[in-house]
Protein backbone atom coordinates (compact mmCIF):
# COMPACT_ATOMS: atom_id res chain seq x y z
CA UNK A 1 0.00 0.00 0.00
CA UNK A 2 1.56 3.22 -0.62
CA UNK A 3 1.73 5.92 2.09
CA UNK A 4 -0.43 9.05 2.22
CA UNK A 5 1.97 12.16 1.00
CA UNK A 6 1.34 14.68 3.10
CA UNK A 7 1.58 18.22 2.55
CA UNK A 8 1.23 21.64 3.97
CA UNK A 9 1.09 25.15 2.89
CA UNK A 10 3.83 28.10 4.46
CA UNK A 11 4.25 31.37 3.94
CA UNK A 12 6.76 32.31 2.06
CA UNK A 13 7.00 35.54 4.09
CA UNK A 14 7.11 34.68 7.34
CA UNK A 15 6.92 30.75 7.61
CA UNK A 16 3.62 30.48 9.39
CA UNK A 17 1.84 26.72 8.35
CA UNK A 18 -1.87 26.09 7.52
CA UNK A 19 -3.36 22.89 6.63
CA UNK A 20 -4.96 24.27 3.08
CA UNK A 21 -4.03 27.07 1.05
CA UNK A 22 -5.55 30.96 2.11
CA UNK A 23 -4.76 34.53 0.05
CA UNK A 24 -4.02 36.58 3.50
CA UNK A 25 -1.38 35.28 5.54
CA UNK A 26 -2.87 35.50 9.56
CA UNK A 27 0.65 36.24 10.73
CA UNK A 28 1.95 39.49 8.69
CA UNK A 29 -0.75 40.15 6.37
CA UNK A 30 0.97 39.72 3.02
CA UNK A 31 -1.25 38.69 0.00
CA UNK A 32 -0.96 35.38 -2.04
CA UNK A 33 2.20 34.16 0.04
CA UNK A 34 1.47 30.74 0.69
CA UNK A 35 2.89 27.71 -1.22
CA UNK A 36 2.42 24.13 -0.72
CA UNK A 37 5.39 21.46 0.40
CA UNK A 38 5.48 18.16 0.81
CA UNK A 39 6.66 17.25 4.03
CA UNK A 40 6.85 13.35 4.96
CA UNK A 41 6.22 10.57 2.75
CA UNK A 42 5.76 8.12 5.49
CA UNK A 43 5.89 7.86 9.12
CA UNK A 44 8.79 5.91 9.24
CA UNK A 45 11.12 8.95 8.63
CA UNK A 46 10.66 11.01 11.84
CA UNK A 47 13.46 12.90 14.64
CA UNK A 48 16.15 14.83 13.52
CA UNK A 49 19.78 14.20 11.47
CA UNK A 50 21.45 15.52 14.44
CA UNK A 51 21.00 12.82 17.08
CA UNK A 52 21.17 14.53 21.07
CA UNK A 53 23.42 12.65 23.57
CA UNK A 54 22.07 11.70 26.92
CA UNK A 55 24.81 13.93 28.88
CA UNK A 56 22.91 17.05 26.45
CA UNK A 57 19.81 17.21 27.55
CA UNK A 58 18.73 19.88 29.63
CA UNK A 59 17.85 19.74 33.48
CA UNK A 60 17.04 22.65 36.01
CA UNK A 61 19.78 24.23 37.39
CA UNK A 62 19.74 27.66 39.73
CA UNK A 63 21.24 30.64 37.96
CA UNK A 64 23.85 31.14 40.34
CA UNK A 65 25.50 27.43 39.87
CA UNK A 66 25.76 27.80 35.92
CA UNK A 67 29.32 28.48 35.11
CA UNK A 68 30.35 31.59 32.92
CA UNK A 69 33.97 30.83 32.52
CA UNK A 70 32.99 29.18 29.39
CA UNK A 71 32.04 32.44 28.01
CA UNK A 72 35.31 33.35 26.63
CA UNK A 73 35.59 34.46 23.16
CA UNK A 74 38.09 33.52 20.68
CA UNK A 75 39.21 35.60 17.62
CA UNK A 76 38.34 35.22 14.24
CA UNK A 77 41.42 36.36 13.16
CA UNK A 78 39.91 39.39 11.51
CA UNK A 79 39.75 42.23 13.65
CA UNK A 80 36.74 43.86 11.73
CA UNK A 81 34.66 40.71 12.13
CA UNK A 82 35.50 40.66 15.84
CA UNK A 83 34.46 44.63 16.16
CA UNK A 84 30.90 43.14 14.57
CA UNK A 85 30.30 40.20 16.88
CA UNK A 86 31.00 42.25 19.75
CA UNK A 87 34.76 41.09 20.62
CA UNK A 88 34.91 37.64 18.98
CA UNK A 89 33.37 34.55 18.75
CA UNK A 90 31.11 32.55 21.32
CA UNK A 91 31.73 29.00 21.70
CA UNK A 92 28.04 27.69 20.44
CA UNK A 93 26.93 30.67 18.63
CA UNK A 94 24.84 30.34 15.44
CA UNK A 95 25.35 33.09 13.34
CA UNK A 96 24.27 33.92 10.08
CA UNK A 97 25.63 36.14 7.05
CA UNK A 98 23.56 37.68 4.39
CA UNK A 99 24.07 39.71 1.13
CA UNK A 100 24.07 39.55 -2.62
CA UNK A 101 25.18 37.22 -5.15
CA UNK A 102 28.95 38.14 -5.66
CA UNK A 103 29.19 40.59 -2.96
CA UNK A 104 32.02 37.98 -1.19
CA UNK A 105 30.39 36.42 1.62
CA UNK A 106 31.97 33.19 0.28
CA UNK A 107 35.46 34.81 -0.02
CA UNK A 108 34.79 36.30 3.57
CA UNK A 109 34.36 32.65 5.42
CA UNK A 110 36.51 31.11 3.78
CA UNK A 111 39.22 33.84 4.16
CA UNK A 112 38.54 33.99 8.12
CA UNK A 113 38.30 30.59 8.83
CA UNK A 114 41.82 30.66 7.05
CA UNK A 115 43.43 33.02 8.96
CA UNK A 116 42.36 30.82 12.13
CA UNK A 117 45.30 29.42 13.69
CA UNK A 118 45.46 25.92 15.90
CA UNK A 119 41.72 25.34 15.14
CA UNK A 120 40.10 22.70 13.43
CA UNK A 121 37.45 23.79 11.07
CA UNK A 122 34.91 22.34 8.72
CA UNK A 123 34.00 24.28 5.82
CA UNK A 124 31.07 22.40 4.12
CA UNK A 125 29.77 23.97 0.59
CA UNK A 126 27.00 23.18 -1.14
CA UNK A 127 27.80 25.54 -4.09
CA UNK A 128 31.44 24.46 -4.66
CA UNK A 129 33.65 21.84 -5.73
CA UNK A 130 36.62 21.02 -3.24
CA UNK A 131 38.61 22.36 -6.21
CA UNK A 132 37.07 25.36 -6.59
CA UNK A 133 37.54 26.36 -3.48
CA UNK A 134 41.28 25.21 -3.45
CA UNK A 135 41.92 27.66 -6.28
CA UNK A 136 40.11 30.52 -4.34
CA UNK A 137 42.03 29.63 -1.51
CA UNK A 138 45.40 29.68 -3.81
CA UNK A 139 43.98 33.39 -5.36
CA UNK A 140 43.62 34.61 -1.62
CA UNK A 141 47.14 33.47 -0.83
CA UNK A 142 46.22 31.27 2.41
CA UNK A 143 46.63 27.89 3.50
CA UNK A 144 45.35 26.42 6.36
CA UNK A 145 46.26 22.88 7.20
CA UNK A 146 43.18 22.44 10.22
CA UNK A 147 40.77 23.70 7.99
CA UNK A 148 38.51 20.54 6.11
CA UNK A 149 36.42 20.88 3.21
CA UNK A 150 33.68 18.85 2.86
CA UNK A 151 31.05 19.05 -0.48
CA UNK A 152 27.54 17.86 0.76
CA UNK A 153 24.39 19.13 0.86
CA UNK A 154 22.36 15.94 2.83
CA UNK A 155 22.14 16.66 6.84
CA UNK A 156 22.71 13.39 7.73
CA UNK A 157 26.03 12.34 5.71
CA UNK A 158 27.53 16.07 7.25
CA UNK A 159 26.63 15.06 10.84
CA UNK A 160 27.99 11.56 10.61
CA UNK A 161 31.34 13.71 9.37
CA UNK A 162 30.97 15.79 12.23
CA UNK A 163 30.83 13.38 15.21
CA UNK A 164 34.29 11.67 13.30
CA UNK A 165 36.32 14.78 12.63
CA UNK A 166 34.93 16.82 15.97
CA UNK A 167 35.70 20.54 14.47
CA UNK A 168 36.28 23.19 16.96
CA UNK A 169 34.27 25.79 13.96
CA UNK A 170 31.93 24.88 11.38
CA UNK A 171 31.08 26.92 8.19
CA UNK A 172 27.85 25.66 6.20
CA UNK A 173 27.63 27.64 2.53
CA UNK A 174 24.83 28.11 1.89
CA UNK A 175 22.17 26.75 4.29
CA UNK A 176 19.60 27.20 1.37
CA UNK A 177 21.40 24.56 -0.52
CA UNK A 178 21.05 21.95 2.14
CA UNK A 179 18.23 18.83 2.95
CA UNK A 180 17.39 17.12 5.86
CA UNK A 181 15.99 13.01 5.64
CA UNK A 182 13.32 14.13 7.60
CA UNK A 183 11.84 16.62 4.89
CA UNK A 184 10.88 15.56 1.37
CA UNK A 185 10.35 19.15 0.18
CA UNK A 186 13.17 20.12 -1.86
CA UNK A 187 16.11 22.31 -0.93
CA UNK A 188 16.05 25.68 -0.27
CA UNK A 189 12.00 25.26 0.43
CA UNK A 190 11.02 26.99 3.53
CA UNK A 191 10.69 23.71 5.50
CA UNK A 192 14.05 22.40 4.30
CA UNK A 193 15.67 25.95 5.69
CA UNK A 194 13.99 25.73 8.80
CA UNK A 195 14.38 22.19 9.83
CA UNK A 196 18.07 22.11 8.69
CA UNK A 197 19.02 25.77 10.66
CA UNK A 198 17.02 24.21 13.71
CA UNK A 199 19.48 20.94 13.64
CA UNK A 200 22.19 22.94 13.06
CA UNK A 201 21.43 25.25 16.10
CA UNK A 202 20.85 22.05 18.11
CA UNK A 203 24.63 21.23 17.51
CA UNK A 204 25.73 24.43 17.99
CA UNK A 205 24.01 25.06 22.19
CA UNK A 206 24.56 21.24 22.64
CA UNK A 207 28.19 20.90 21.90
CA UNK A 208 29.40 24.64 22.64
CA UNK A 209 30.55 24.73 19.00
CA UNK A 210 30.39 27.81 16.73
CA UNK A 211 28.53 27.44 13.81
CA UNK A 212 28.65 30.11 10.50
CA UNK A 213 25.45 29.94 8.09
CA UNK A 214 26.16 31.97 5.05
CA UNK A 215 22.21 32.87 3.79
CA UNK A 216 21.41 34.32 0.10
CA UNK A 217 18.73 37.36 -0.01
CA UNK A 218 15.87 38.01 -2.08
CA UNK A 219 15.83 40.72 -4.27
CA UNK A 220 13.84 42.85 -1.61
CA UNK A 221 17.21 42.41 0.46
CA UNK A 222 16.06 40.72 3.02
CA UNK A 223 17.04 37.10 4.06
CA UNK A 224 15.17 34.21 1.51
CA UNK A 225 13.47 31.71 4.21
CA UNK A 226 10.94 32.42 6.58
CA UNK A 227 11.56 34.82 9.36
CA UNK A 228 12.00 32.44 11.79
CA UNK A 229 15.33 31.55 10.78
CA UNK A 230 16.36 35.16 11.81
CA UNK A 231 14.85 34.68 15.11
CA UNK A 232 17.08 31.16 15.68
CA UNK A 233 20.24 32.21 15.03
CA UNK A 234 22.07 34.29 17.74
CA UNK A 235 24.21 36.95 15.46
CA UNK A 236 22.62 38.17 11.70
CA UNK A 237 25.18 39.87 9.87
CA UNK A 238 24.55 41.81 6.65
CA UNK A 239 27.27 42.04 4.09
CA UNK A 240 26.54 44.87 1.97
CA UNK A 241 28.32 46.87 -0.85
CA UNK A 242 28.07 48.36 -4.51
CA UNK A 243 29.30 45.44 -7.50
CA UNK A 244 30.63 49.53 -9.25
CA UNK A 245 33.14 49.90 -5.96
CA UNK A 246 35.59 48.07 -4.26
CA UNK A 247 34.52 48.77 -0.38
CA UNK A 248 32.15 46.31 1.27
CA UNK A 249 30.37 46.89 4.75
CA UNK A 250 29.50 44.41 7.28
CA UNK A 251 26.93 45.10 9.60
CA UNK A 252 25.42 43.19 12.11
CA UNK A 253 21.67 43.86 12.43
CA UNK A 254 21.13 41.16 15.41
CA UNK A 255 23.61 40.61 18.36
CA UNK A 256 22.65 38.59 21.46
CA UNK A 257 26.23 39.45 22.35
CA UNK A 258 27.29 42.64 21.72
CA UNK A 259 25.79 45.30 19.89
CA UNK A 260 24.33 45.97 16.82
CA UNK A 261 25.74 49.74 15.77
CA UNK A 262 29.19 48.29 14.71
CA UNK A 263 30.49 47.76 11.49
CA UNK A 264 33.43 46.35 10.34
CA UNK A 265 35.08 48.04 6.22
CA UNK A 266 36.84 46.06 3.81
CA UNK A 267 38.20 47.01 0.28
CA UNK A 268 37.56 43.97 -2.49
CA UNK A 269 41.05 43.17 -4.15
CA UNK A 270 42.10 40.05 -6.81
CA UNK A 271 43.74 38.83 -3.92
CA UNK A 272 40.70 38.65 -1.16
CA UNK A 273 39.35 41.37 1.02
CA UNK A 274 41.48 43.99 2.83
CA UNK A 275 40.54 45.06 5.87
CA UNK A 276 39.78 49.34 6.16
CA UNK A 277 40.96 50.04 9.71
CA UNK A 278 40.60 53.67 9.03
CA UNK A 279 37.36 53.88 7.65
CA UNK A 280 37.94 58.22 6.64
CA UNK A 281 40.52 56.93 4.59
CA UNK A 282 37.59 55.76 1.78
CA UNK A 283 35.12 58.25 2.86
CA UNK A 284 37.46 61.47 2.35
CA UNK A 285 38.38 62.35 -1.47
CA UNK A 286 41.53 63.89 -2.11
CA UNK A 287 40.83 66.90 -3.80
CA UNK A 288 43.46 69.33 -5.36
CA UNK A 289 41.28 72.19 -5.28
CA UNK A 290 38.57 73.51 -3.04
CA UNK A 291 34.61 72.88 -4.37
CA UNK A 292 31.76 74.48 -3.27
CA UNK A 293 29.12 72.16 -2.08
CA UNK A 294 31.16 70.14 -0.42
CA UNK A 295 31.66 69.56 3.57
CA UNK A 296 33.33 67.40 6.08
CA UNK A 297 31.53 66.00 9.38
CA UNK A 298 32.13 63.82 12.43
CA UNK A 299 29.92 60.82 13.05
CA UNK A 300 30.29 57.84 15.24
CA UNK A 301 29.03 54.01 14.00
CA UNK A 302 29.24 52.27 17.18
CA UNK A 303 32.17 53.17 19.23
CA UNK A 304 34.44 54.27 16.32
CA UNK A 305 34.42 58.04 15.11
CA UNK A 306 34.46 58.10 11.16
CA UNK A 307 34.77 61.17 9.06
CA UNK A 308 32.49 61.29 5.74
CA UNK A 309 32.32 63.94 3.14
CA UNK A 310 28.83 65.49 2.33
CA UNK A 311 28.72 66.67 -1.34
CA UNK A 312 24.84 69.29 -2.20
CA UNK A 313 24.10 70.54 -5.29
CA UNK A 314 22.11 73.48 -5.68
CA UNK A 315 20.37 74.50 -9.08
CA UNK A 316 17.59 76.64 -10.23
CA UNK A 317 14.83 74.49 -11.07
CA UNK A 318 14.56 73.74 -14.51
CA UNK A 319 10.97 71.99 -14.75
CA UNK A 320 7.90 73.81 -12.36
CA UNK A 321 8.47 71.57 -8.91
CA UNK A 322 11.98 71.97 -7.62
CA UNK A 323 13.17 68.49 -6.93
CA UNK A 324 14.90 66.62 -3.74
CA UNK A 325 17.03 63.86 -3.86
CA UNK A 326 19.47 61.95 -0.82
CA UNK A 327 21.97 59.48 -1.34
CA UNK A 328 23.39 57.64 1.62
CA UNK A 329 21.09 60.07 4.08
CA UNK A 330 17.33 60.35 5.31
CA UNK A 331 15.41 62.27 3.09
CA UNK A 332 12.78 63.03 5.45
CA UNK A 333 15.51 64.95 7.62
CA UNK A 334 17.21 66.71 4.44
CA UNK A 335 13.26 68.04 3.61
CA UNK A 336 12.79 69.36 7.14
CA UNK A 337 16.76 70.92 7.02
CA UNK A 338 15.88 72.71 3.72
CA UNK A 339 12.39 74.15 5.70
CA UNK A 340 14.72 75.15 8.62
CA UNK A 341 16.81 77.04 6.49
CA UNK A 342 13.83 78.88 4.13
CA UNK A 343 11.58 79.40 7.51
CA UNK A 344 14.21 80.06 10.37
CA UNK A 345 17.16 81.83 8.61
CA UNK A 346 15.44 82.94 5.10
CA UNK A 347 16.96 81.28 2.82
CA UNK A 348 15.45 81.04 -0.51
CA UNK A 349 15.59 77.09 -1.17
CA UNK A 350 11.84 76.45 -1.61
CA UNK A 351 12.33 77.29 -5.42
CA UNK A 352 15.94 75.04 -6.59
CA UNK A 353 16.82 71.54 -6.91
CA UNK A 354 18.42 70.09 -4.00
CA UNK A 355 20.78 66.94 -4.31
CA UNK A 356 22.68 65.40 -1.35
CA UNK A 357 25.15 62.63 -1.88
CA UNK A 358 27.50 61.05 1.14
CA UNK A 359 30.37 59.81 -0.42
CA UNK A 360 31.17 55.72 -0.11
CA UNK A 361 27.78 54.26 -0.19
CA UNK A 362 27.45 54.17 2.97
CA UNK A 363 24.45 55.37 5.24
CA UNK A 364 24.30 57.42 7.89
CA UNK A 365 21.61 58.32 10.46
CA UNK A 366 23.62 60.08 12.94
CA UNK A 367 22.03 63.75 13.11
CA UNK A 368 25.64 64.92 14.49
CA UNK A 369 25.98 65.96 10.91
CA UNK A 370 23.39 67.88 10.48
CA UNK A 371 25.65 71.20 10.50
CA UNK A 372 27.54 69.66 7.62
CA UNK A 373 24.43 68.57 5.25
CA UNK A 374 23.38 72.24 5.89
CA UNK A 375 26.88 74.40 5.10
CA UNK A 376 27.46 71.86 1.79
CA UNK A 377 23.32 72.97 0.97
CA UNK A 378 24.64 76.81 1.76
CA UNK A 379 27.85 76.59 0.19
CA UNK A 380 26.67 75.33 -2.90
CA UNK A 381 23.61 77.99 -2.98
CA UNK A 382 26.03 81.15 -2.64
CA UNK A 383 29.06 79.06 -4.45
CA UNK A 384 31.65 79.34 -1.84
CA UNK A 385 34.08 77.08 -1.02
CA UNK A 386 34.42 75.67 2.40
CA UNK A 387 37.59 75.16 3.89
CA UNK A 388 39.35 71.49 2.88
CA UNK A 389 40.65 71.64 6.63
CA UNK A 390 37.27 72.62 8.17
CA UNK A 391 34.86 69.94 10.29
CA UNK A 392 31.26 69.91 11.81
CA UNK A 393 29.60 67.98 14.48
CA UNK A 394 26.42 69.10 15.53
CA UNK A 395 22.76 68.64 15.18
CA UNK A 396 20.27 71.02 14.15
CA UNK A 397 17.01 71.67 15.55
CA UNK A 398 13.39 73.14 14.22
CA UNK A 399 14.02 76.26 15.62
CA UNK A 400 17.78 76.64 13.82
CA UNK A 401 19.53 75.96 16.90
CA UNK A 402 22.84 74.00 17.32
CA UNK A 403 22.23 71.35 19.50
CA UNK A 404 24.69 69.27 20.86
CA UNK A 405 25.87 65.82 20.27
CA UNK A 406 27.03 62.76 22.35
CA UNK A 407 30.95 61.56 22.65
CA UNK A 408 32.12 64.99 21.41
CA UNK A 409 35.29 64.73 22.13
CA UNK A 410 35.98 61.16 20.68
CA UNK A 411 34.88 63.18 17.31
CA UNK A 412 37.10 66.42 17.89
CA UNK A 413 40.25 63.98 18.51
CA UNK A 414 39.67 62.20 15.51
CA UNK A 415 39.39 65.32 13.59
CA UNK A 416 42.70 66.71 15.25
CA UNK A 417 44.65 63.09 14.01
CA UNK A 418 43.42 63.26 10.28
CA UNK A 419 45.07 66.92 9.93
CA UNK A 420 41.91 69.14 10.05
CA UNK A 421 42.37 72.61 11.77
CA UNK A 422 38.80 73.80 13.05
CA UNK A 423 35.83 72.43 14.27
CA UNK A 424 32.13 73.85 14.73
CA UNK A 425 30.32 72.31 17.37
CA UNK A 426 27.37 73.03 20.01
CA UNK A 427 28.31 75.96 22.37
CA UNK A 428 26.92 73.46 25.11
CA UNK A 429 28.90 70.37 24.08
CA UNK A 430 31.81 72.27 25.62
CA UNK A 431 29.65 72.58 29.13
CA UNK A 432 31.76 69.99 31.36
CA UNK A 433 33.79 69.22 29.11
CA UNK A 434 37.45 68.75 30.27
CA UNK A 435 39.07 71.67 28.52
CA UNK A 436 42.21 70.03 27.16
CA UNK A 437 44.56 70.62 24.19
CA UNK A 438 43.36 68.62 20.94
CA UNK A 439 45.59 70.53 18.57
CA UNK A 440 42.54 71.75 17.00
CA UNK A 441 40.42 74.83 17.01
CA UNK A 442 37.11 74.84 18.35
CA UNK A 443 34.39 77.13 17.29
CA UNK A 444 31.42 76.98 19.78
CA UNK A 445 28.06 78.11 17.94
CA UNK A 446 24.53 78.03 18.98
CA UNK A 447 22.76 79.34 15.44
CA UNK A 448 23.10 78.97 11.82
CA UNK A 449 23.11 82.54 11.26
CA UNK A 450 26.27 82.67 13.59
CA UNK A 451 27.70 79.57 11.77
CA UNK A 452 26.91 80.95 7.96
CA UNK A 453 28.85 84.52 9.50
CA UNK A 454 31.86 82.67 10.40
CA UNK A 455 32.33 80.38 7.43
CA UNK A 456 31.46 82.55 4.28
CA UNK A 457 31.66 86.94 6.10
Amino acid sequence: MVAKIKTEFFCSNCGARSGKWIGRCNSCGEWNTYVEEVIKKDEGRKGSAYKSSEAARSKPRLLDQIRDDQEKRTSSGSPELDRVLGGGIVPGALMLIGGEPGIGKSTLMLQVVLQVKDTKILYISGEESDLQLRMRAKRIGLEHSQCYILTETDTGVIFRHIEELQPEVVVIDSIQTLTTPNIDSSAGSISQIRECAAEFQRYAKETATPVFLIGHITKEGSLAGPKILEHMVDTVLQFEGDHNHVYRILRAAKNRFGSTSELGIFEMRSNGLREVSNPSEILLSQRDEALSGVTISATIEGMRPILIETQALVSSAAYGTPQRASNGFDFKRLNMLLAVLEKRCGFRIAAKDVFLNITGGIKVDDPAIDLGVICAVLSSNEDITVGQKTCFAAEVGLTGEIRPVTRIEQRISEAAKLGFEEIFVSKYNLKGMEQKNFGIKIHPVTRIEQVFSLLFG
